[in-house]
């Protein structure tokens, strides 16, 4: 059974913060931003609306009987007789041709209400037919009268090799077309829909429920006008004919035999799914501007969780990705929703850098192919300087983490992520204070969803001196590592050359013994794992 699906949800606002707040006696340093990382979960599948199926199933194996289910997800309704007995089902429309068959004698009624015997077998069908008689030797081919209606024997006809209760009505269609509907008993009909619906090992209880919501479904949901009453597949439900049969679910169908859910005397649409995710959805949940119905109301449905899609993802998307299928009008920046009570989400706004657009939840659930319209985003990104931090000092990385109770920030160190501390945000947002050894690349993790990383460059910590007598130059280096390269720069007009250079000691020190000219000089390191370091310049 289907119904327009609803919406989803999607939020990211991607303000992300840079760097610690401005005052008057500094500057704001630069920062390096990843692009946002966006992940969706949620809950359930389907629409939402009625009776949850894992949610039956859980009630019937704590014990409730199937009318006490009926009645909880179809709030003030009764269950009585249906008013019919009988539906038409379209199986083909359009069809230039068909095969019917038998595996014993049955008969075709013509336009004119005549009846003719066929013998077993398979006959192709289409706007044209033509009847001999079986038992006279000399009869000639007849065309008969349109429509057709093929009718069983002591066996079931069967349609394009799949056999179905009832009967075969063919209609003749312009352009040499044919349509064909199953004429068949309301319940016989249900024997196909119940098992292609709903497992036929679950409880039989929750088979009896299915039953007679889908029998309801059927009643309450007739195209009368179309020459058929209902779809054989989601457009209305799923109908498999004979080979989906099952003893339990026909015994289900038996036990409830012709029974409907009535709401003042109406037969009610009972509209079911799949899974709710722990509280089904009210019919003005999904649509907005719908005026109320009283049996379809959002109610509680704890025992959903044995579905496995209660909860469901999360599911990764970049920027990019979820901005292209949220038709965002130039780059993605921000995705605002507006949700129901029960969590599904009714209407969705796209900035982009080039404007707004705005899509209803059932577009953007189709859009992005996600299970249901309750559903949440989150969003991770990480905020980085840009300058590089000298060794043996702190620093603060800026990051947002939406969607999420925590985060791990995480640091890749000897060719492997790991976790440096486990954070909770405050307002969307995460300010982690790190103090990487050398350069870093650092990124935040939410389950088995990671933001894109970014990069800490740390340089080395670096002295120089010259001694008042002016006969060289000494400093230290941190971390201090012997074999380091050491260049001392003189300054030429806006540039630097250098003048001398040594290797570092095992504590880092380094000693040029030389006479040294009046200028400005500074110490330049470069090491394996850092950023070129800079001592401050010396101007003798």
């Amino acid at each position: 059974m289907s119904i327009r699906p609803f919406a989803i949800v999607i939020f990211a606002a991607l303000g992300l913060a840079g760097g610690a707040a401005p005052s008057s006696s500094r500057t704001v340093p630069s920062t390096v931003r990843t692009q946002p990382t966006f992940f969706i979960s949620g809950h359930g599948w389907g629409h939402g609306l009625g009776m949850s199926q894992y949610g039956a199933y859980g009630y019937a194996l704590h014990g409730w009987t199937y009318d006490r289910i009926i009645k909880h997800y179809y709030t003030g309704t009764t269950i009585g007789q249906a008013p019919i007995s009988r539906v038409r089902v379209l199986l083909a429309d359009k069809a230039k041709r068909v095969t019917i068959a038998s595996k014993l004698p049955f008969q075709v009624v013509d336009g004119s209400g005549a009846k003719h015997t066929l013998k077993a077998g398979s006959y192709a069908v289409g706007a044209g037919f033509k009847y001999a008689d079986p038992t006279d030797a000399q009869a000639k081919p007849v065309a008969l009268a349109y429509p057709l209606e093929f009718g069983p024997g002591a066996t079931a006809v069967a349609l394009n090799g799949r056999g179905y209760r009832g009967s075969f009505r063919v209609l003749k269609l312009a352009n040499g077309r044919i349509r064909v509907v199953n004429v068949v008993g309301l319940d016989l009909y249900l024997r196909g829909v119940v098992p292609s619906e709903m497992p036929k090992s679950w409880a039989p209880e929750a088979l009896k429920a299915q039953a007679v919501a889908a029998r309801s479904y059927a009643l309450s949901h007739l195209h009368a006008g179309a020459g058929f009453d209902v779809y054989p597949d989601t457009r209305d439900q799923v109908y498999l004919g004979i080979p989906h049969e099952a003893p339990s679910t026909n015994a289900a169908v038996g036990a409830t035999a012709g029974q409907v859910v009535f709401y003042k005397g109406k037969v009610a649409s009972t509209y079911f799914f799949s899974t709710s995710g722990g509280r089904t959805a009210s019919v003005q949940d999904l649509y907005p501007d719908s005026p109320p119905i009283p049996y379809l109301v959002s109610v509680p449905d704890p025992y959903d969780s044995i579905s496995p899609y209660h909860d469901w993802g999360p599911y990764r998307y970049t920027a990019r990705k979820l901005g292209r299928g949220l038709k965002s009008p130039g780059k993605l920046l921000d995705v605002q929703t507006v949700a129901a009570s029960s969590g599904r989400v009714q209407s969705v706004v796209t900035t982009g850098s080039k404007g707004e657009a705005t899509a209803t939840g059932a577009e953007v659930r189709s859009a992005l192919g996600l299970r249901s319209t309750w559903f949440q985003v989150g969003v991770l990104a990480l905020v980085a300087p840009a300058a590089p931090l000298t060794y043996g000092t702190t620093t603060a990385l800026s990051g947002t983490a939406r969607g999420v109770g925590s985060v791990e920030l995480q640091q890749f160190s000897a060719g492997v992520w790991k976790t440096v501390s486990t954070l909770t945000p405050h307002g969307g947002t995460v300010a982690p204070r790190v103090k990487p050894g050398q350069s870093s690349r650092f990124r935040l993790l939410a389950g088995t969803i990671a933001s894109d990383s970014v990069s800490v460059a740390v340089a080395p910590s670096v002295r120089l001196h010259v001694p008042p007598a002016l006969t060289g130059f000494w400093g230290a280096v941190r971390p201090g590592a012997a074999g380091t390269t050491v260049s001392v720069q003189r300054q030429v007009g806006s540039a630097w050359r250098a003048v001398a250079s040594v290797k570092t000691t095992a504590q880092g020190r380094f000693t040029i013994p030389r006479a040294v000219l009046p200028g400005t000089y500074r110490a330049r390191v470069s090491a394996k794992g850092f950023a070129p370091g800079l001592s401050k310049p010396v101007t003798i």
